[in-house]
């Protein structure tokens, strides 16, 4: 159901997998085990991932898939109610997204671009090239991380503002190219072009692994080592660290709040507003500039 209705990643059906056996671990005592579990057992259950030292979201994130698993149960009719509708879900504390100034993005962006420039061989200069292509194209996107890097080669391939990605839940959305990605993707297509077996490939970040594209791990490790080179603390940069700083960004500089939510392709629009303390910052900066009894 959830991969083929909610159309859940591959990623996600996998968490809730653990989540799930963990769970009917903890329950083999019970009759029925997990699917007949009653609340009672079930907070038993909390109780005991809470003295595991989980923190309060992986605790939520838990409660999640066993709520989602009973939801499941009750209307199937294989259970005649919910037993974690009366379970209170961990208190979470309110956690800030990272993100980074807009002058260390410059550094990031200045050093992929010296980066190719220096490029001493065939090799380095389509390594740098690919590196500034998915930097210039993550900050002026705001893609997941998992979504940049199995792009597809025709997004790359039309001199438009915008192109079409496919998300969480298959669902579709317009993200946006700026001027300068759109140089650095050029750039990256004569480098790809050259490349053994790239022109056969669908995607346009090709790589021989096994999905046929770049992973999410070799461009997080490669980011980091850009930052190093760039004299930026490679422990605070990550590509959800530069999804983060779009958004940021974005409000920062005037963006509404659903304009952003629609760019990130949040469902709810309370995912999106965790970035308000960027608004709010702005505004106590505009009262302390602007008001005249202020100091």
């Amino acid at each position: 159901m959830m991969g083929v209705e909610r159309g859940a990643s591959d990623h996600t059906l996998a968490a809730y997998g653990r989540d799930l056996e963990d769970a009917a671990d903890f329950m083999r005592g019970e009759p029925g085990g997990l699917a007949m579990a009653r609340s009672e057992a079930l907070r038993g259950y909390l109780d005991h991932i809470a003295s595991r030292g989980f923190a309060p979201a992986s605790q939520a994130r838990k409660l999640s898939s066993l709520r989602q698993f009973f939801r499941f149960l009750y209307a199937e009719g294989l259970r005649g109610d919910d037993p974690t509708s009366v379970l209170d879900s961990p208190r979470k504390g309110r956690s800030l997204p990272k993100t980074m100034q807009e002058t260390t993005v410059d550094r990031l962006l200045a050093q992929a671009m010296e980066d190719r420039r220096l490029a001493r061989d065939s090799k380095a200069r389509s390594e740098a090239s690919r590196m500034l292509a998915l930097v210039e194209l993550l900050y002026a996107s705001g893609l997941r991380v998992s979504e940049l890097v199995s792009l597809p080669v025709t997004a790359a391939q039309r001199d438009e503002r915008w192109f079409v990605v496919r998300g969480k839940g298959n669902k579709e959305r317009m993200a946006p190219l700026s001027d300068k990605a759109r140089s650095a993707l050029c750039r990256w297509l004569d480098e790809r072009a050259r490349m053994s077996g790239a022109q056969e490939s669908p995607f346009l970040f090709p790589a021989a692994s096994e999905s046929g594209h770049l992973s999410r791990q070799v461009f997080a490790r490669e980011l980091k080592g850009l930052a190093a080179r760039a004299g930026v603390p490679a422990a605070k940069v990550s590509p959800h660290v530069l999804r983060h700083a779009f958004a940021s960004h974005l409000l920062q500089n005037g963006a509404d709040l659903r304009v952003v939510q629609q760019l990130l392709g949040h469902a709810d629009i309370s995912t999106t507003q965790i970035y308000t303390h960027v608004l709010e910052n702005r505004l106590v900066d505009l009262v302390t500039r602007h008001h005249p009894l202020a100091d």
